[in-house]
């Protein structure tokens, strides 16, 4: 199938208030402007210089989102034009980006990342981290934080993966009732996007059932 038509079943297939990340890294950028002229415009990558390789010279009017691992010395790179950070996990990362959004005279959107997986590879805020990223970042003008972003255990055991959205469903419902600007909930991938929007994913992030398999 070609992906126009990929882009378009899984449209179909999720709510409309469901917002699709075309996960394009690795990704060469005829893949990625064949997405774009079906016209989609949500991009995410997981490697900061591949991304601003990609923004140079593809269309500007692409939304590119951050979804990796954040590296606080590269922050500046993407601080110029990046639309959202997903996967913000430490304090250091939140006052880098609040910094380099500061340079850039820029609000940059963020998602705080939290550790639902029982893998211990992946990153993010626990429960006592997470309350003092949130109280903290009510102090940094340049960052406005709109929700959460996790991903849960690779695993074809579905009730662990339901287990660990519904954790972070239900902090993203104790958050938003603190914070108006709250209205982003990133879970869900490729082998579990169902599973997310079951339990309140607003968006998710998907790469292989779009591009096919990563090189």
């Amino acid at each position: 199938m070609r992906i126009k038509d990929n882009i378009n079943l899984i449209c179909s297939d999720i709510p409309k208030s469901v917002v699709l990340v075309a996960v394009s890294k690795t990704k060469p950028n005829e893949l990625i402007m064949e997405a774009y002229n079906s016209g989609h415009r949500v991009f995410g990558e997981n490697k900061i210089q591949e991304m601003v390789k990609k923004w140079e010279s593809l269309p500007k009017d692409i939304e590119w989102h951050m979804i990796g691992h954040v590296q606080r010395n590269k922050v500046r790179y993407m601080a110029p034009f990046v639309s959202l950070i997903h996967g913000v996990d430490s304090l250091r990362v939140l006052i880098e980006i609040n910094k380099q959004a500061k340079n850039n005279n820029r609000i940059i959107d963020c998602l705080l990342q939290v550790h639902i997986s029982k893998e211990e590879t992946k990153h993010g805020f626990n429960v006592v981290e997470l309350d003092l990223a949130f109280n903290e970042s009510k102090t940094l003008e340049n960052i406005s934080i709109k929700g959460l972003m996790g991903m849960a255990t690779f695993t074809k055991n579905h009730s662990l993966i339901n287990s660990e959205f519904k954790v972070l469903k239900s902090k993203f419902d104790i958050y938003k009732s603190k914070n108006d600007e709250f209205n982003i909930l990133s879970m869900g991938m490729s082998g579990d996007y169902k599973n997310a929007i079951n339990n309140g994913s607003t968006m998710i992030r998907i790469g292989s059932k779009l591009f096919g398999e990563r090189n």
